[in-house]
């Protein structure tokens, strides 16, 4: 057995949002729960509900700008930036602005949706 993986097709999560979601190591892609690691770009104007998951979730912006709103503060990260949010926090992820972003996300333990408890 290999000691390693190469992604060369990773999942594409189906959305109705208009969200790219490519999911390469994860429980959609090579069903493992430990972690995932997924590239996303949120387009423009785009949102999801509060959510309050059951995973540290790290982001790393690529491009554009993307807001996080945590305990009633709104952080906006850009190229280059990142933030951790620890599991159990309830947090809204959004882009509110003209241009696409363009970012990834790590979760420990893997995303999923039983994990990440979406308010409706």
């Amino acid at each position: 057995m290999k000691k390693y993986y190469v992604q060369k097709n990773p999942f594409i999560v189906p959305t109705t949002d208009g969200k790219l979601i490519e999911e390469h190591f994860g429980i959609a892609s090579i069903n493992t729960g430990d972690y995932s690691i997924a590239h996303m770009i949120a387009p423009p104007h785009w949102s999801e509900p509060f959510q309050t998951p059951e995973f540290d979730e790290i982001t790393y912006i690529i491009s554009g700008r993307k807001k996080f709103e945590i305990d009633g503060e709104e952080i906006v990260l850009t190229k280059g930036l990142s933030i951790c949010v620890l599991k159990g926090t309830r947090v809204r992820y959004s882009n509110p602005f003209d241009e696409p972003c363009e970012y990834v996300s790590v979760c420990i333990p893997a995303f999923s949706i039983e994990r990440v408890k979406r308010e409706n």
